[in-house]
């Protein structure tokens, strides 16, 4: 048996560890926290001194387990969990679950899993830091707390079910706030005026107006002063300027500029660098910190002029600006700035380059440039043209990397062709286009994160999660909104042809993939920001994190910030409790014309729906479903009226009754038993028997079998998850690499032998009588299956070695607790 035993968090971090430790070393995972607050009470001891009721969890009791035995035989316990506040909590709940004794127990920190780090580490450990560990407690407490009391405050006032969270609800206020703002914008329209001027030798280049003209016939009678009009250089300013690189990055710089380059998650993200930093390739990816260390800056130096050439180095350090930057250890940077190229899949690869550009770029020299200036006047009026230009006269770190940006309207300066004061120009064309004020843009996953910590709200540790919880609990979704068709006018000076007029169109207010509240999110938030505004307010939040990290630094006690917190929220979620009206985010939108009733829009229990009538009417309301696409607080009356005219019957086709309808995932045809999504964009009021029909035998052309595999019909289709084939009630993805329109017989048969192929490869056991398997899932997960009863497995199960009595365990348990839930909702 090993004299050291060496404790991680993961099990990719033990495995990189252990490979710079000799024989005397065993380095075991404790799979993250091995304690933490009971599922099914506070778990806080609020009558007292707040202090947390921690247990070990059902699944990690074999890793408690595992780890006393190896602390026992072991002389030295090393507690090498990360050296952030959780990581500081594991390494304390480590010690008291496992009643380690604290002479042979020692605490090492590392920020990168180097050979070296870690026999720095080795050589300099220290005791576990009781205000890291205090500061995390608060944080968890705290949390515990508000999650714990707001949570049911919702489901008596607005829905069964629903959450609240104190960083997590105040990132859905800021993401209703700016729909909102989107919501009450009214674009104003003015005319830009564009030109193009050509050279003596040619050459053509654009130039603008510096200002804009309020009315088409401004915009008319400015371009008529040109009819006759002489243009030349009226000022021309070349000067010289530098361009600095950005600093290395920290949790959310990554975050950022992972999201704008190359589109991951948030989530995703750190993922990836979770990965590369258990892998050794990175520093620790959780920091708030631009600092590179003086063995990083001359590694990276080294790397510059190897590469490069000593021109292009410039080593610097940079001042952090994060509000209340804390854990102040180094940025995230390549370990080795020698390796430019990991051997790690795909994703990790490319967010590893980044990173590596990012670091390696800012320890480079400064970009030189050349700024051109030019001024164009006409001989018919006063006002001036202008024109700019950019000259890189040393590429410096541009060579390597530029940042991006959020601002999606940036226009990049271009060259400039050589020009000379008082020359004459010739004028192509000159442009007055309409164009109108933007709305705010809404956020991006990486704008949020901005804002966030812009706000001082949440830290890097909270970034990922927070963002997943908010979509994960409905309250925000990734938006696909259409948007809408627009029209604008376009004047055209030509000196030939005088002044033109086009009418255009163009498609306004369209986002993919940006944050957009739900009905449930804009709900939620309005109930708790008029009930619990101090737990919403930004300015409080922010406080709150700078309270945590005066417990870090040891400047405040925990357990008195939460006794003061607690002293005033509690009273206020009675208060809130017994007295608030129930929240339903109704509007009302009008009268039915036919019973003279009210139409109002509200949350149901089923989802948002229009009703025509109150429940305190003699006669029974009238309700309808509002479709996917359409939100409470934004549907009009002739919408919601709409509504009630379906389901409409078509008639008869093929001697089956037709209809159209709204269903959950939005508007269908129904043909009999089969039911036919509608074409994006269409009304289903508006269609009628001939439309209907058009698509049936669509829908019946794509169903029919495209092919016969073991005397079984093969069909294609296309469902949520892109498209398919169906064979023998066998559900196959169809990737990019086949051609979807043109399946070759080869394809379709070398798709279902590999499917098959897969099914069996994923089953780990198969109990064939007892109808019970176990198989792999995703993430490096397993599962037991039995029937529709499906159980994932605890990481730490050997499911190789699993046997059939202790998987139909595993299944009873399911089973018990599925029973109690449902005999609880029987009850309520």
């Amino acid at each position: 048996m090993a004299k050291n035993l060496v404790i991680v968090e993961s099990p990719a971090k033990a495995k990189t560890i252990e490979k710079f430790l000799g024989k005397d070393y065993k380095v075991a995972s404790s799979f993250g926290h091995i304690v933490d607050l009971p599922s099914k009470e506070l778990g806080v001891n609020v009558e007292g001194d707040f202090s947390p009721k921690y247990q070990v969890s059902s699944d990690k009791k074999a890793v408690v387990k595992k780890l006393k035995d190896l602390a026992k035989s072991a002389e030295i316990v090393w507690l090498a969990s990360d050296e952030d506040r959780e990581g500081e909590a594991i390494a304390w709940h480590l010690a008291e679950t496992l009643k380690l004794d604290k002479k042979k127990t020692k605490r090492i920190v590392f920020h990168e899993i180097t050979k070296s780090a870690i026999q720095k580490a080795i050589e300099n450990p220290r005791g576990i830091d009781y205000n890291l560990v205090d500061a995390q407690q608060a944080r968890r407490v705290l949390d515990r707390i508000v999650g714990y009391e707001l949570s049911p405050v919702l489901w008596r006032k607005v829905k069964g079910g629903l959450s609240a969270g104190r960083v997590q609800s105040v990132a859905v206020r800021l993401i209703v706030e700016r729909e909102r703002e989107i919501q009450d914008f009214k674009p104003e329209a003015s005319f830009r005026i564009d030109a193009e001027f050509e050279n003596s030798d040619g050459q053509t280049f654009k130039a603008k107006l510096p200002k804009s003209f309020a009315t088409k016939e401004e915009a008319q009678k400015f371009l008529e002063l040109h009819t006759s009009a002489e243009f030349s250089i009226a000022d021309l300013e070349t000067k010289p300027a530098t361009k600095s690189p950005a600093p290395p990055f920290t949790t959310s710089t990554l975050q950022q500029e992972a999201a704008r380059k190359l589109y991951f998650s948030v989530s995703k993200t750190m993922t990836m660098a979770q990965r590369l930093y258990e892998a050794g390739y990175i520093t620790y990816m959780r920091t708030d910190s631009v600092n590179l260390s003086d063995e990083a800056r001359n590694g990276a130096k080294a790397a510059i002029e190897n590469s490069y050439g000593n021109k292009y180095s410039k080593p610097r350090n940079f001042q952090g600006k994060t509000k209340g930057a804390q854990e102040a250890h180094e940025a995230i940077r390549p370990t080795n700035f020698a390796v430019s190229e990991v051997p790690v899949e795909r994703d990790q690869a490319r967010l590893y380059d980044l990173i590596w550009k990012r670091a390696i770029a800012s320890q480079m020299s400064e970009a030189k440039l050349e700024r051109t200036n030019v001024k164009i006047s006409a001989s018919t009026h006063k006002d001036l043209f202008a024109a700019n230009g950019e000259v890189i006269k040393f590429d410096g770190f541009l060579k390597v990397y530029l940042e991006g940006t959020d601002e999606e309207d940036m226009e990049q300066e271009g060259m400039l062709p050589a020009l000379k004061l008082n020359e004459k120009v010739l004028n192509n064309y000159i442009t007055a286009t309409q164009r109108y004020t933007r709305p705010p843009y809404r956020y991006t996953e990486a704008s949020l994160v901005k804002q966030l910590e812009e706000l001082g709200i949440g830290r890097p540790s909270t970034y990922a999660p927070t963002i997943s919880t908010i979509q994960n609990r409905g309250y925000v979704e990734k938006g696909n909104v259409d948007g809408e068709k627009r029209n604008y006018y376009q004047l055209t000076f030509d000196k030939g042809k005088g002044v033109s007029e086009k009418k255009l169109s163009e498609k306004v207010g369209s986002d993919k993939g940006k944050m957009v509240p739900t009905d449930m999110g804009f709900i939620v938030t309005d109930f708790l920001v008029n009930h619990f505004d101090t737990i919403l307010d930004y300015h409080f939040t922010a406080k709150v994190e700078e309270d945590f990290d005066e417990i870090a630094e040891g400047k405040e006690d925990w357990q008195k910030m939460m006794k003061e917190f607690y002293k005033g929220f509690h009273p206020q979620v009675e208060d809130v409790q017994e007295n608030a009206e129930r929240e339903s985010g109704e509007r009302i939108l009008g009268t039915d014309p036919k019973t003279g009733r009210q139409v109002s829009v509200r949350l149901g229990r089923f989802g948002p729906m229009v009703q025509i009538g109150t429940v305190d009417e003699d006669e029974k309301p009238l309700f309808a479903g509002l479709t996917p696409d359409q939100q409470l607080n934004t549907i009009t009356y002739e919408e919601a009226m709409d509504l009630f005219k379906l389901p409409k019957a078509l008639g008869a086709y093929e001697g089956e009754e037709v209809e159209v309808n709204n269903g959950r995932y939005g508007p269908y045809v129904r043909y009999g038993k089969k039911f036919i999504s509608l074409p994006a964009g269409v009304d289903p009021v508006s269609v009628d028997l001939d439309e209907a029909i058009a698509l049936i035998k669509q829908q019946k052309k794509a169903d029919a079998p495209i092919y016969m595999y073991k005397e079984k019909p093969v069909t294609k289709g296309k469902g949520r998850f892109g498209p398919f084939i169906k064979w023998n009630n066998m559900f196959i993805n169809v990737n990019k690499k086949y051609d979807w329109d043109n399946l070759s017989d080869d394809d379709i048969v070398t798709l279902i032998e590999d499917k098959i192929q897969k099914d069996i490869d994923k089953v780990v056991h198969h109990w064939e009588k007892e109808g019970i398997k176990v198989e792999k899932a995703r993430w490096g997960r397993h599962t037991i299956i039995k029937g529709r009863t499906k159980v994932e497995l605890p990481k730490t199960v050997n499911a190789e070695k699993l046997t059939l009595e202790e998987a139909q365990t595993y299944l009873d348990a399911a089973s018990k607790k599925s029973s109690k839930t449902s005999t609880k909702k029987k009850k309520a």
